[in-house]
């Protein structure tokens, strides 16, 4: 579908490859002169110049004036033409939907977040999130025409490359991309929710230099997102990352994998949802028996607002899970000696009290000499990272044959 609509003229498949590495270069390193993206390609300016100037004729490729160099003659820039090509990223969570458009160049032009959505594992919810995707291009007026990529970010065991999700909407013998594909009538691709919030921090968030990053996203589960040499890490079936389902506890509680005491049955918002639950009907005090009338309905949300109020017990319990997760982390940080490591999802929103837990952890549990080498930072994008990252991954597919 691309390659017949950026390059429908191109009977040289040369010819569009070397197109395809230009446009590459510049959503990669954003806009450049002929003789930097020359040096980058290993190609002669001549030959630079000629497909710049066909990528400019099928409006892909703008001028945007002269670069302020010393002395000599100052020459032209060239970058991606925004408007050439969109992309929708989808971001699903348990209770909710983010949806965005990004343009060619990466900004995000259009968005809605936290649209009330609750998952479940069944044709009607799966047709109801098509539902809600539909909406949103509709309204995109005539920017839907120049689509060209969709990515849905979903939790658990997700295969990018077949496309088949084993967590959520496995009910189906084809692939759920296929399935969204048809439904939707535009190339949709699925990927596994940390993976792409990691890809977003690294494309659009806190990373400046940093190629080697982990990025661990505590939301209702636990899971890593893996950056090595500035790539996503997939392992052999796009499972890697499943970090919530580390053996670590002795306490005989089922995860919702079907195994017991997994990392993630003692940190994550699942389990903090569970110590709270279990501390109130103790009788502890807290301010969310005020807030919640019915104590039943407790979410997450609920939580993470009475925390941002300085509720004691919320407190404890986060600042205990962030020490339990610091813990962990440094075994990360000793296997992978990484550049940096990123603590996000809804959980690290209470960044204030659970930072400061998971570093004085870290330094406790991990090598020193290893340890020195990463820092500890929160997720500068938050609750669109996820989102950012879905378009990414489906803009960074534009090429997928």
């Amino acid at each position: 579908m691309v390659k017949n609509l950026f390059f429908r003229n191109d009977k040289s498949p040369k010819n569009v490859q070397i197109k395809k590495d230009i446009l590459t270069h510049f959503m990669s390193n954003g806009n450049d002169t002929i003789s930097e993206v020359s040096k980058v390609l290993d190609l002669s300016v001549p030959t630079i110049t000629k497909f710049i100037t066909e990528l400019i004729d099928q409006d892909l490729i703008k001028e945007f004036g002269k670069a302020h160099t010393p002395g000599g003659r100052h020459p032209f820039v060239y970058g991606l033409n925004p408007e050439s090509a969109y992309f929708v990223g989808v971001d699903m969570t348990r209770h909710h939907l983010s949806i965005a458009l990004m343009d060619f160049t990466g900004n995000i032009v259009e968005n809605q977040m936290g649209l009330p959505y609750t998952y479940e594992n069944t044709p009607e919810s799966l047709d109801l999130l098509c539902s809600h995707i539909q909406n949103f291009i509709d309204k995109t007026g005539e920017r839907k025409q120049k689509i060209f990529n969709i990515n849905l970010n979903i939790s658990g065991r997700v295969n990018p490359e077949s496309g088949y999700s084993y967590s959520s909407f496995y009910f189906n013998e084809r692939p759920v991309s296929e399935v969204l594909s048809k439904k939707l009538n535009y190339n949709v691709g699925i990927d596994n929710d940390t993976r792409a919030m990691a890809y977003g921090e690294y494309m659009k968030g806190t990373i400046d230099v940093a190629q080697d990053i982990i990025y661990v996203n505590i939301s209702w589960g636990l899971g890593i997102g893996i950056i090595i040499d500035g790539k996503p890490y997939y392992g052999k079936s796009g499972f890697s990352g499943e970090y919530g389902h580390f053996p670590a506890f002795d306490n005989e509680i089922l995860c919702h994998c079907g195994k017991k005491g997994c990392l993630e049955t003692e940190v994550s918002g699942l389990a903090i949802h569970r110590m709270v639950h279990e501390r109130i009907a103790k009788g502890e005090s807290t301010i969310l028996t005020e807030q919640v009338k019915d104590i039943s309905k407790l979410t997450l949300t609920n939580i993470m607002k009475a925390t941002a109020l300085e509720d004691p017990l919320c407190i404890e319990i986060i600042e205990d899970v962030g020490y339990k997760l610091g813990k962990y982390i440094a075994g990360l940080i000793n296997i992978f000696n990484p550049e940096l490591v990123v603590v996000g999802g809804q959980v690290a929103d209470a960044e204030g009290f659970i930072m400061l837990p998971i570093k004085s952890s870290v330094k406790k549990h991990s090598l020193g000499l290893v340890n020195k080498d990463s820092d500890i930072v929160a997720s500068k994008l938050k609750n669109k990272a996820g989102v950012i990252g879905a378009c990414m991954i489906a803009r960074s597919r534009l090429f997928v044959e």
